[in-house]
């Protein structure tokens, strides 16, 4: 009887086996052909011995290895076509399942991914489906073939010799206890196993991802126990499951060659007294010999498909995660082509998913006008990324409702909303690729010119062409080998050839050197024209030029105002630019 789990794996494996159905159709054929090709090998050899050897005829004997010529190639031709339409199939469905798990997981919620370790997903992603392809492409052959074998060689003993063929059927049941009970041991340690496997290659992601700190900390000997340990717990999985495994295939193996044992002696004692012949003897041990060994094979394989189902499961699980932001299914409004930029908060109340006792924005309200440039200041942990974040809807509110251009930004499809803002982040993200591929990232269609314009006035163009092969120039992972000051001048590069109407800017000059801060600083008012924009203050410079300031604590909002009407009245204002900002406040009055 089959559990939920594997009818799950088998759902699973139907669905992306059902676009190649015909490919399907021949590979069950030929296997079909060459199971039945197998069996009829044992007629084959009674022919060679009852009329080949024992009537001592060459043209008996020619007549019969022509007959197992024939058979031999025919077997040849169907395990060709067979073993290429089986790994065809495997290989094609894996690239499918790969494809569609990474469209579902690139369109989920951001919040999915922070009580999902990136890492495990990507091992899922990997080596779950890597298992997956053995299965598809050779196990599950395997299992239909040796089903066959083990079917068809039963009947044709029963045929040949129903007395022997008794002792075989004894020893079925026989076989069946020790796979039926070891194996459901080792289809819950094959789960337990991928599991430990994803446990590694996280461990390997975060340590390597994060070499400089781990270097610069002189971390690597914590780092190796650490590994030791994750390798170690994922090999005392494996090794539980590999000893059930080995249990499973030696009881079969003992228990079918006992029986074929006890089989040859009876058969041998019958020969002896004339009432079967050598060459039926001979042709039942073949039968014996097949389904004893498609009994072990099935042993083996059923271990296999179970570490598959295991793996089905796990990959069904990330298909089956919701995103929890979606465009509505009824009553869905579409802004314009090009949107002015008024934004509107109405009393915003949100709580992240990992955090849900406390309110990383509360009850705040506030209205932004277009080509506005509105300056965020605050304490760590104010709630200013945080605002980002819901702007851009990767985050509904649990109460209130933000307006762009009086539209409920829940209503609009996110593809619609994101399009309206060009976001440039304190530590920007760089991708594998190009220097022009990561500008390009937000325009795919943006010619080379484009490329170039929007890097001249990024202050970007100049390194970039001491780079050796210039924008054609690949990075490294996240950019690495790029100065903070080169990052931000890339990232701001890509967000004006963006061109969106409002911009979200979490400084781009805090953690940088004066020449960087400079240069960033003479490419910010070009990118700030004409648009309504945020900034996530950390300068003075900034929150001086901005038309008004907004003061966050604690996810509320405490003032609005310039920065002399706060300096004057709003203490935690006065503080934070004393602070951070190095303003003397006696000067800033007069």
């Amino acid at each position: 009887m089959l559990s939920s789990r594997q009818r799950r794996a088998i759902r699973l494996a139907a669905h992306f086996v059902a676009p190649y159905r015909w490919q399907a159709v021949g590979a069950l054929l030929a296997l079909i052909v060459t199971a039945g090709v197998t069996l009829s090998m044992g007629q084959g050899i009674r022919l060679l011995v009852d009329k080949g050897f024992m009537t001592q005829s060459p043209h008996l004997l020619n007549q019969s290895i022509g007959y197992f010529l024939l058979l031999v190639l025919a077997l040849s031709v169907g395990t060709f076509v067979r073993f290429y339409l089986v790994s065809w199939i495997g290989e094609r469905v894996v690239a499918d399942i790969r494809r569609q798990v990474f469209n579902h997981l690139i369109g989920l919620h951001p919040g999915f991914y922070e009580n999902n370790r990136s890492s495990e997903i990507q091992s899922r992603l990997t080596t779950d489906t890597t298992l997956l392809q053995s299965v598809i492409g050779s196990s599950l052959s395997l299992f239909l073939r040796n089903s066959l074998m083990v079917i068809g060689g039963v009947v044709l003993l029963f045929v040949t010799n129903p007395k022997l063929t008794s002792i075989v059927v004894v020893a079925l049941p026989l076989v069946l206890v020790p796979i039926l009970f070891f194996g459901r041991r080792v289809r819950t340690l094959s789960r337990q196993s991928q599991d430990r496997i994803a446990d590694v290659g996280s461990y390997v992601a975060e340590a390597l991802g994060q070499i400089k700190t781990v270097q610069a900390y002189n971390h690597q000997q914590q780092d190796q126990q650490r590994f030791a340990g994750t390798v170690e717990n994922a090999f005392a999985t494996a090794r539980k499951r590999i000893l059930q495994r080995s249990w499973l295939i030696t009881l079969v193996i003992l228990l079918v060659l006992g029986a074929v044992g006890v089989m040859l002696w009876v058969g041998g004692m019958d020969v002896i007294a004339g009432r079967i012949t050598g060459g039926e003897l001979a042709a039942f041990v073949f039968y014996s010999l097949i389904v004893g060994s498609a009994f072990g094979t099935l042993s083996e394989v059923i271990g296999e498909l179970q570490q598959a189902a295991g793996a089905a499961e796990r990959i069904a699980e990330l298909l089956q995660s919701k995103s929890l932001i979606m465009a509505p299914s009824s009553d869905l409004l579409v802004l314009p082509p090009r949107v002015a930029g008024n934004l509107q908060l109405e009393n915003l109340y949100f709580s992240y998913p990992s955090r849900p006792e406390s309110y990383a924005i509360e009850g705040l309200s506030l209205t932004i006008h277009a080509g506005e440039t509105l300056a965020l200041v605050g304490p760590s942990g104010a709630g200013k990324s945080t605002l980002f974040d819901l702007l851009l809807r990767f985050y509904d509110p649990q109460a209130g409702q933000i307006l762009l251009e009086g539209l409920p930004i829940t209503r609009l499809d996110p593809h619609d909303l994101r399009r309206c803002f060009a976001l440039v982040a304190q530590t920007p993200a760089l991708f594998f690729g190009t220097i022009e591929d990561n500008i390009r990232y937000g325009n795919a269609l943006a010619s080379d010119a484009q490329v170039e314009a929007a890097a001249r006035i990024a202050h970007a163009h100049d390194f970039i062409q001491q780079m050796p092969e210039g924008y054609k120039t690949h990075l490294g992972d996240g950019g690495l080998g790029l100065s903070g000051g080169q990052r931000q001048r890339l990232a701001i590069a890509r967000a004006l050839l963006v061109d969106a109407p409002i911009l979200l800017l979490d400084e781009a000059t805090s953690a940088l050197d004066a020449q960087s801060e400079h240069l960033i600083q003479q490419a910010l008012p070009s990118l700030m024209q004409g648009r309504t924009t945020l900034v996530i203050a950390h300068r003075l410079a900034t929150v001086q030029n901005a038309d008004r300031i907004a003061v966050m604590d604690q996810g509320k909002l405490v003032a609005i105002g310039t920065h002399a009407q706060l300096i004057a009245s709003n203490p935690l204002y006065a503080r934070l630019a004393a602070l951070q900002f190095n303003v003397d406040m006696g000067s800033t009055n007069q």
